[in-house]
């Protein structure tokens, strides 16, 4: 019976030894498939102009309530010239846009619950344009307006690249090609060489200002000028051997 014993412990340390060589041995393989492939990021980045552009001022006058109807027909005056201003600059009627007269109650600091309420009426207006560089003429002359009398607040002019996702695709392939340049470089080092592409993946593109380094996690996307740097990403892994 002790021999029994002794036959069945030999047999079951036997397997033991048998299983751990088996998964030594693919431990083994794992990590050596792990060591056969390399990833690296690569970039690619291209200059482009803006190709339209869009811009909004908005036209208001304060008052107190008594008073409003009156301001409110300045503001509509005020509109009509910036409507003007435009026209002359060369915006098409059908690239301008108003939006409604908005009457807000400005907040009051008074505790006198009898004290006059004075409002702010607004209205904004909006152009657009496929020639960026009109919208810039335009935003720099903006100031003959202050000049009539005109109570014009303007916002920053933004211009944008219609091509962005055809370009964003070409850079995607020349951001996985600076990456096997760089990986060719990697795996000169230590004597080995660059394999197929085994994965890629891009990453966010980022339109930035020229020579900007001003870039996000989630994508940027600058609208302050005519001049752009487009950016793309792209992760890829190649087999080395």
């Amino acid at each position: 019976m002790m021999q029994k014993d002794m036959v069945a412990a030999a047999g079951v340390l036997g397997l033991g030894i048998v299983i751990a060589a088996l998964i030594g041995s693919l431990t083994f393989y794992n990590v050596r498939s792990m060591d056969n492939t390399l990833s690296v990021t690569g970039s690619a980045t291209q200059a482009l102009k803006a190709d339209s552009a869009k811009w909004s001022v908005s036209v208001s006058r304060s008052a107190y309530e008594s008073e409003v109807p009156s301001a409110q027909s300045r503001v509509a005056r005020d509109a009509q010239a910036v409507l003007t201003f435009f026209s002359k600059g060369g915006i098409p009627e059908g690239r301008i846009s108003t939006t409604p007269v908005s009457v807000d109650q400005d907040y009051s600091y008074s505790n006198d619950s009898n004290a006059p309420r004075r409002y702010t009426i607004r209205e904004q207006i909006t152009v657009s344009s496929d020639d960026p560089s009109q919208i810039e003429s335009l935003s720099k002359d903006i100031g003959e307006l202050a000049a009539q009398g005109i109570l014009v607040s303007a916002g920053q002019p933004e211009y944008y690249v219609s091509s962005l996702p055809s370009v964003r695709v070409a850079l995607i392939g020349k951001a996985v090609e600076d990456a096997k340049a760089r990986a060719e470089s990697i795996a000169k080092s230590t004597g080995q060489s660059v394999g197929a592409l085994k994965s890629a993946s891009s990453g966010v593109v980022q339109v930035m200002q020229p020579n900007s380094v001003d870039i996000s996690d989630y994508g940027s996307y600058d609208t302050s000028t005519i001049d752009k740097q487009v950016m793309v990403t792209a992760r890829a892994t190649f087999f080395i051997r």
